[in-house]
């Protein structure tokens, strides 16, 4: 790919693996609107500005609040895009192939640092170089799936912040029996090419055990998959339990249109599919998770190293709940559990 021929407001397409041009005003609105929101910058030469490279997994419209306080919180400490750094974002849309040919993109173009968020972005990031600093602002379990040696001394050129996903699968399951104590029988989506979502998968299918909840596990590892998995769970499930990855989140609006067709309650673990019509969520607060990112990328651009810098973990969450989605389900929300809850959409 010729580093040239990225346009100014570019979206990868994932179809023909290239960079689409897009003008300011649509690339804005693709994002939701975010004014605020910084847009991409011609690739820089070696030496001219230190350069972050943004390799996310998903869609725009999946990040625009995250990377925007990412933006924002790099100005706060100083790093002014366009000015005295470069930013160039890529967008690998929810495939995987593409985080692979973007890391080694980046190291081509010889950024400074590399910001990810997810599993297999940050895999594929350090799969590309063992020498370029990594900081992912966001993953599941960065030592159970080999991202670091431990949290205190993460060691080789990997750093960043663990969204303590895995570790409050329980949790999650507990919130949805408080709303739906007779529930019996529980459907999981999980895409299972993902490492973490795999970890989180075992931790929730023994918490639901222990609860003497009966499982019925959608596996899926493309978007095709989706849509026969909701064929199959028919009749089968009372509730759903959706392990977000960047696939399902590249994928929302249609997991939560299938959803909504089958009446079925679920809990997710980012506000966004609530938003879309989601039951509720709970999970480590996204954009403050961004904001610390830039944090990481600060010390590393004034010198520090990624093997000398704890991975972080989260202290904010989220407890999210769609009452217009509980009352057309039926479901009444326990007082105190709104009460609890950060946001309620109604």
């Amino acid at each position: 790919m010729q580093q040239s021929a990225v346009p100014r407001c570019a979206i990868l397409c994932p179809e023909h693996g290239r960079y689409l041009a897009v003008k300011r005003r649509e690339f804005i609105t693709l994002l939701g609107g975010a004014a605020a929101w910084p847009l991409p910058v011609h690739a820089q030469q070696p030496g001219k500005l230190p350069t972050v490279g943004l390799l996310l997994p998903g869609a725009p419209s999946s990040y625009g609040q995250a990377v925007a306080a990412f933006v924002q919180r790099l100005r706060e400490l100083g790093w002014v895009e366009n000015r005295n750094v470069a930013i160039v974002y890529r967008w690998a849309e929810g495939r995987t192939e593409q985080l692979v040919e973007i890391a080694a993109e980046f190291v081509r173009l010889k950024v400074d640092v590399i910001v990810t968020t997810g599993t297999p972005a940050t895999l594929a990031a350090k799969q590309a170089t063992s020498v370029i600093p990594i900081v992912f602002a966001a993953t599941g379990d960065p030592v159970g799936t080999g991202l670091v040696a431990s949290l205190a001394r993460p060691g080789g050129n990997v750093t960043g912040l663990s969204l303590q996903q895995v570790e409050t699968g329980g949790k999650r399951l507990e919130l949805l029996r408080e709303v739906i104590p007779s529930l019996g029988r529980l459907a999981l989506l999980a895409n299972v090419g993902n490492p973490v979502v795999v970890l989180e998968l075992g931790e929730v299918q023994a918490a639901a055990r222990t609860l003497g909840l009966e499982v019925i596990t959608l596996e899926i590892r493309r978007g095709e998959d989706i849509a026969p998995a909701f064929e199959a769970l028919k009749g089968r499930a009372e509730a759903l339990y959706v392990l977000v990855d960047p696939l399902v989140a590249t994928h929302r609006i249609r997991i939560n249109t299938l959803v909504l067709a089958a009446r079925l309650p679920t809990m997710h673990t980012q506000r966004e599919s609530v938003e879309l019509g989601g039951l509720m969520s709970y999970g480590a607060n996204f954009p403050d998770l961004f904001r610390r990112a830039a944090d990481l990328v600060d010390k590393i651009l004034r010198g520090a190293k990624p093997a000398d810098i704890p991975v972080e973990q989260p202290t904010k969450f989220d407890l999210v709940v769609n009452l217009t989605t509980a009352k057309a389900l039926g479901l009444e929300i326990p007082p105190t559990l709104l009460a609890r809850a950060d946001e309620v959409i109604e």
